[in-house]
């Protein structure tokens, strides 16, 4: 990885979406024996746009239903902590820390994971076609946590400045990539949101600055 400043991670002034929970302990006998069974619970979700049902202990984590229970294995688990972002999904259309929320309290809401981030016709959307034009990964462990935290920071920003989409994926680490390129996937799919496609031949030239751009 390159060490000159544009390379490098800005310190992140903000974790976005993260959601903050205590897990609790295991349940163990008083009497100094064995733990206890957990009890199960129904739990009902709706992931990208589809109602799922699960039984699961109170303290199964979001990150763990959807990967363990519901086959989403789109959503990566890194830290554990809520500070790498990889497990983040959106939650109403909102970045959260998947690993630091427990299943059951998703209920209720909309949960979208990488998954649900492709067209209703199963291609890619603007932001995954964007980090491929862009070469916006390398080994991709990062990348599900990048794709969600985009695609909500666009709908909120849908015209970002590099140093905009700079700050955007402030709380997101990547090891691989250096970020430049990740930056650039930014842009670019907030260019291809606005129906700007790539030229025929596949090389990318500089689009032209937007009128809310050549103000700043």
């Amino acid at each position: 990885m390159s060490s000159t400043p544009d390379a490098q991670q800005p310190e992140p002034k903000s974790v976005r979406g993260t959601i903050v929970t205590t897990v609790p302990r295991a349940s163990f006998d008083p009497a100094g024996g064995a733990a206890q069974p957990e009890e199960l619970l129904d739990v009902y979700l709706r992931v990208n746009g589809a109602e799922q049902h699960i039984r699961v202990p109170g303290r199964r984590l979001l990150s763990d239903a959807l990967r363990h229970d519901l086959g989403l294995t789109g959503t990566h688990v890194g830290c554990e902590h809520g500070v790498c972002g990889a497990c983040t999904v959106l939650l109403d259309g909102q970045p959260a820390r998947a690993c630091l929320m427990f299943a059951a309290t998703a209920q209720g809401h909309q949960i979208t994971t990488v998954e649900g981030l492709s067209t209703p016709d199963g291609e890619l959307g603007p932001v995954q076609q964007a980090f491929v034009e862009c070469h916006g990964l390398q080994c991709g462990f990062c990348t599900p946590g990048f794709l969600t935290t985009i695609t909500a920071y666009l709908d909120e920003n849908p015209d970002p400045t590099p140093e905009e989409a700079r700050e955007a994926i402030g709380g997101n680490l990547c090891r691989c990539t250096g970020y430049q390129n990740i930056v650039k996937a930014v842009c670019r799919a907030a260019e291809l949101r606005r129906g700007e496609q790539a030229p025929p031949d596949g090389t990318q030239t500089p689009a032209a600055p937007t009128e809310r751009q050549e103000q700043r």
